[in-house]
């Protein structure tokens, strides 16, 4: 793959991502590069991701993605710009990152300084998406630093004999976090900071929630279709119910949230783990508990396994029981 795009393109939004031509056009690269995300066949696109769609056709503000962890926020960019072959600049936020850490900085090769472009230079430089996950943990102070970035005025970089980066017209920015950058009144995210309202009204907002029953139950038919479709259901069903549970929204007897949830990454690891412990069960251990255990349980307190169990007791009462 190449290093750097040269060549944007016209493509059909319709028969990117759905295969039926909309006429609606949108812009993409002829060829990947290496920052590239590769295609992911098997990926459903989450119903939110014809917001996403609409901001890469005309960019006008950067795009603020939030949602409950495990949503799908970060893979609905990522897959979009897959079939668009856009590149993808990936940072995660937290405490300690700072402005200077996205531009770049000098260092020595081949005995001299030379100036090492970060993630946001680029992005602004070469045309692609600047993708900040977990935005809301930067410390406030220093999101502000992108105002003017967000307002689309030229990167000025000091270290290098004050380049001036004017962006490319292909240069995004993408935020995702678990809140609206309002803080977190749940108790879920821990660490989350509210944000400068000057910044966050530079961001066209997009709520991403879990997936759609039917669109997760639909993805594990191609994922692990060697399950049957009774128990496909029902790992579906035991998965919102945890999340709800995670969410403290649930109606059922248990009385308490937990701590952990069911990302659609976990339940496909749950199906495929199921799958692959199979032969498990000539040793009178149930794969499903036992695959839910390393796909999930592993990962709780003691007291939320019991649930998680108890859980799955009620839901498969036929394969719930561990023989461990």
């Amino acid at each position: 793959m190449s290093e750097v795009h040269t060549t944007i393109i016209d493509l059909d939004a319709g028969a990117v991502f759905s295969g039926t031509p909309s006429g609606r056009i949108i812009k993409g690269f002829d060829k990947p590069c290496a920052h590239t995300p590769n295609i992911d066949p098997d990926y459903v696109f989450h119903e939110c991701s014809r917001d996403i769609v609409v901001w890469l056709m005309d960019s006008s503000d950067p795009l603020y993605v939030f949602g409950p962890t495990g949503s799908g926020k970060t893979s609905a960019i990522k897959q979009l710009a897959a079939r668009l072959n856009y590149p993808v600049f990936d940072v995660t936020g937290h405490g300690r990152l700072e402005f200077p850490d996205l531009v770049g900085h000098l260092s020595v090769r081949d005995g001299s300084m030379e100036f090492q472009y970060g993630p946001l230079a680029l992005a602004m430089r070469h045309g692609g998406i600047l993708l900040l996950n977990e935005i809301d943990l930067l410390e406030p102070a220093t999101a502000t630093g992108f105002n003017g970035i967000l307002d689309g005025e030229p990167l000025c970089i000091p270290e290098n004999g004050g380049e001036i980066i004017t962006p490319h017209p292909m240069f995004r920015f993408a935020a995702t976090a678990n809140t609206n950058g309002g803080s977190d009144d749940t108790g879920l995210y821990q660490g989350t900071l509210r944000q400068n309202l000057a910044f966050l009204d530079r961001f066209w907002l997009c709520e991403m929630p879990y997936p759609a029953p039917e669109a997760e139950k639909a993805l594990l038919e191609r994922r692990a279709p060697m399950l049957p479709d009774d128990i496909r259901t029902r790992m579906v069903d035991y998965a919102n119910e945890v999340r709800r549970l995670f969410m403290g929204e649930s109606g059922t007897t248990y009385g308490h949230s937990i701590e952990v949830t069911f990302s659609t990454r976990t339940l496909l690891r749950w199906a495929d783990l199921t799958v692959r412990f199979q032969p498990l069960a000539r040793q009178g251990i149930q794969p499903l508990t036992y695959a839910l255990d390393r796909a999930l349980g592993f990962k709780a307190s003691k007291d939320t396994r019991t649930t998680l169990h108890e859980l799955a007791q009620r839901l498969f009462p036929q394969h719930a029981a561990t023989g461990e």
